[in-house]
């Protein structure tokens, strides 16, 4: 043994440990989409949850995202803490799959030319092979996480195989056999020991991993090993709890308290029933012989496994003790803090969920922005304080809403790789600034109405008349906007744009028809200039929901997503018969109205 083993041993190690991060993040970036549906349609049904949280941690290869993306749906109130206890409880069963997968090191290939391809020595090389093609030969990026995850697979094995070379040597020198003799006379440091190093490398994949390893040298038995495999799961879900703490809500927070106490639990519950067993003497024909890579593996399912089929009706018990170690804290004040706090950094591994969480935020902000523009018209003919002061209220709200928003997606767009996740991210900037545009012309509305309370000034009843005309446009206009953000109904945005040129020839024409009033002395000066203003800012209200139209219409055809003028210059032009229906329609049925 010298320091050139030491060296390949650690290189080993840092190669696994790469290729399974490698390999979950692009099973992760993959199927970050099917998680959050799979996530957010949980029935409340243990065992439903639990197959998901099995499912789940099989498919991204660690049980601590699993736990720390239901940590994040907790605290957005997306799932209650009830439903994440059965998804915590499956993502420890699924954890266990990685090391099923590492048991290949057992396949015996003299049989068959079929099974030597199976041996890692094998798949290693070929993986790489794949995986490099993959990238190198394929421009899609949906390939790209393909290619990604198939080298992430054949640098663990590549890892994996190195470790082994290592300990081989090990096992020459016998100190694997004095140091896991020792572990099997204490199981207390045994458990310690698997505890100590599955906290430091935050992973029970790992470390089991490195058990298998070590296992290659044939000098483990089971009552060596067992105990650090119970020590394992709670070094591992420390980890989780830590992560689950990080800036998290009370709800959250129990999360990660859960994991422990069902991972104590479990401990307890193995060594007891391993100890009583093996004192009643059935465990005799295994207890001191060598154990194997997939003996390992076997028996960590097994713990796992039966442990979640014991505990899993215990869940209630579990909620409980959540709710004593971990107290609630007073609510916010804030109309739509809980909401906002949804905008959790927890998810930004899981791109698809951080950009659902936008999206209700946004989904809010439009609402507000629609409702403060309603408002504030209808205050042209009847002036109320207490709806002015409910106005500047949410248009404080949009604010505060489009800054944490955009800090977020700034946090998102460190991380997105795919071109999908770009356009939704460009999509959601560009809806941040119409929408706090529209909240922004309300509160101008709101100013030029409390203007004209304060100097007791009205308009005419020709005036009237016309301004309700156009609100009816605008309202109808508004509707088609929110249509086509809330639901991307791309027939609702087509339409916005031929009645927003129907706004700009009304405008026009109700300029003309009040400098006619104000020469022959219907309106005072003071009003005129009131009757423009809120001229221009219904154009500009309008000029917004087409900026959100035409936005919805490049997201969705992309031969216009970078010709958005042209496209523009293409409707006005009369070129495109379905805007000149459209246009003529709204101009016949609203113009027939002044």
């Amino acid at each position: 043994m010298n320091i050139f083993n030491v060296i390949t041993l650690f290189g080993g190690l840092a190669m696994f440990l790469y290729g399974m991060r490698l390999m979950g993040d692009g099973l992760k970036a993959s199927s970050s989409g099917t998680l959050k549906k799979a996530m957010e349609r949980i029935t409340g049904t243990p065992v439903k949850a639990f197959l998901l949280g099995l499912v789940v941690t099989a498919v991204v290869q660690s049980s601590t995202a699993t736990i720390v993306l239901t940590s994040g749906l907790v605290g957005a109130g997306i799932i209650s803490l009830r439903q994440s206890l059965g998804i915590i409880i499956g993502a420890n069963v699924g954890t266990t799959v990685t090391g099923q997968i590492i048991r290949l090191l057992d396949i015996d290939s003299s049989g068959t030319s079929f099974l030597q391809f199976l041996k890692p020595s094998t798949l290693a090389p070929l993986a790489l092979i794949v995986g490099i093609v993959i990238i190198m030969g394929m421009k899609s990026r949906d390939w790209g996480k393909i290619g990604q995850i198939v080298i992430g697979f054949g640098i663990l094995f590549s890892g994996l195989l190195n470790m082994s070379d290592a300990v081989e040597v090990l096992a020459d020198s016998g100190i694997v056999e004095r140091l896991f003799s020792r572990l099997g006379d204490n199981p207390v440091l045994g458990y310690l020991c698997g505890a100590s190093v599955a906290f430091v490398l935050q992973s029970s994949s790992a470390t089991v991993g490195i058990l298998q390893a070590f296992s290659t040298s044939g000098q483990l038995t089971f009552g060596e090993i067992y105990a650090v495999l119970v020590g394992i799961y709670l070094g591992d879900c420390v980890t989780t709890a830590i992560v689950c703490n990080i800036g998290a809500k009370p709800e959250a927070r129990r999360v990660g308290v859960v994991n422990i106490l069902f991972n104590l639990s479990k401990s307890a519950l193995t060594l007891m029933v391993v100890s009583l067993v093996h004192n009643a003497g059935l465990l005799d024909g295994i207890w001191n012989k060598a154990i194997y890579s997939g003996g390992i593996a076997n028996a960590n399912t097994i713990f796992n496994l039966v442990c979640a089929v014991v505990l899993l009706p215990f869940i209630g018990i579990y909620e409980k003790l959540s709710h004593k170690l971990v107290k609630d804290v007073p609510a916010a004040a804030g109309r739509y803090d809980e909401m906002l706090d949804a905008l959790n950094p927890v998810f930004l591994s899981t791109p698809a969920v951080a950009f659902g969480r936008c999206y209700d935020v946004l989904l809010v902000m439009s609402r507000l922005a629609w409702t403060n523009i309603r408002r504030a018209f209808a205050m042209v003919t009847q002036y109320d304080p207490e709806v002015v002061r409910q106005i500047e209220e949410d248009e404080n709200y949009i604010d505060s809403m489009a800054d944490r928003v955009s800090n977020y997606l700034v946090q998102i767009s460190a991380i997105i790789t795919s071109h999908n996740h770009v356009e939704i991210m460009n999509y959601y900037y560009s809806a941040i600034t119409e929408f706090e545009r529209l909240g922004d012309h309300a509160m101008n509305i709101a100013e030029i109405t409390t203007e004209l309370h304060q100097r007791d000034s009205a308009f005419s009843k020709d005036a009237l008349g016309e301004l309700n005309v156009l609100w009816e446009l605008l309202d109808t206009i508004l509707n088609h906007t929110s249509e086509a953000f809330r639901k991307q109904d791309l027939e609702a945005a087509r339409r916005i744009e031929p009645l927003e040129q129907v706004v700009d020839d009304m405008v026009n024409v109700l300029k003309n028809n009040h400098l006619e009033r104000l020469r022959g002395g219907e309106c005072g000066v003071f009003n005129g200039t009131e009757f423009f203003n809120l001229l221009s800012e219904a154009e500009r209200i309008s000029d917004v929901c087409s900026n959100m139209g035409v936005a919805t219409v490049a997201r969705a055809t992309p031969g216009i997503r970078h010709q958005v003028h042209d496209y523009i210059s293409m409707l006005h032009s009369g070129r495109d018969e379905e805007f000149n229906q459209v246009y003529r329609k709204a101009h016949d049925v609203y113009f027939a109205k002044l």
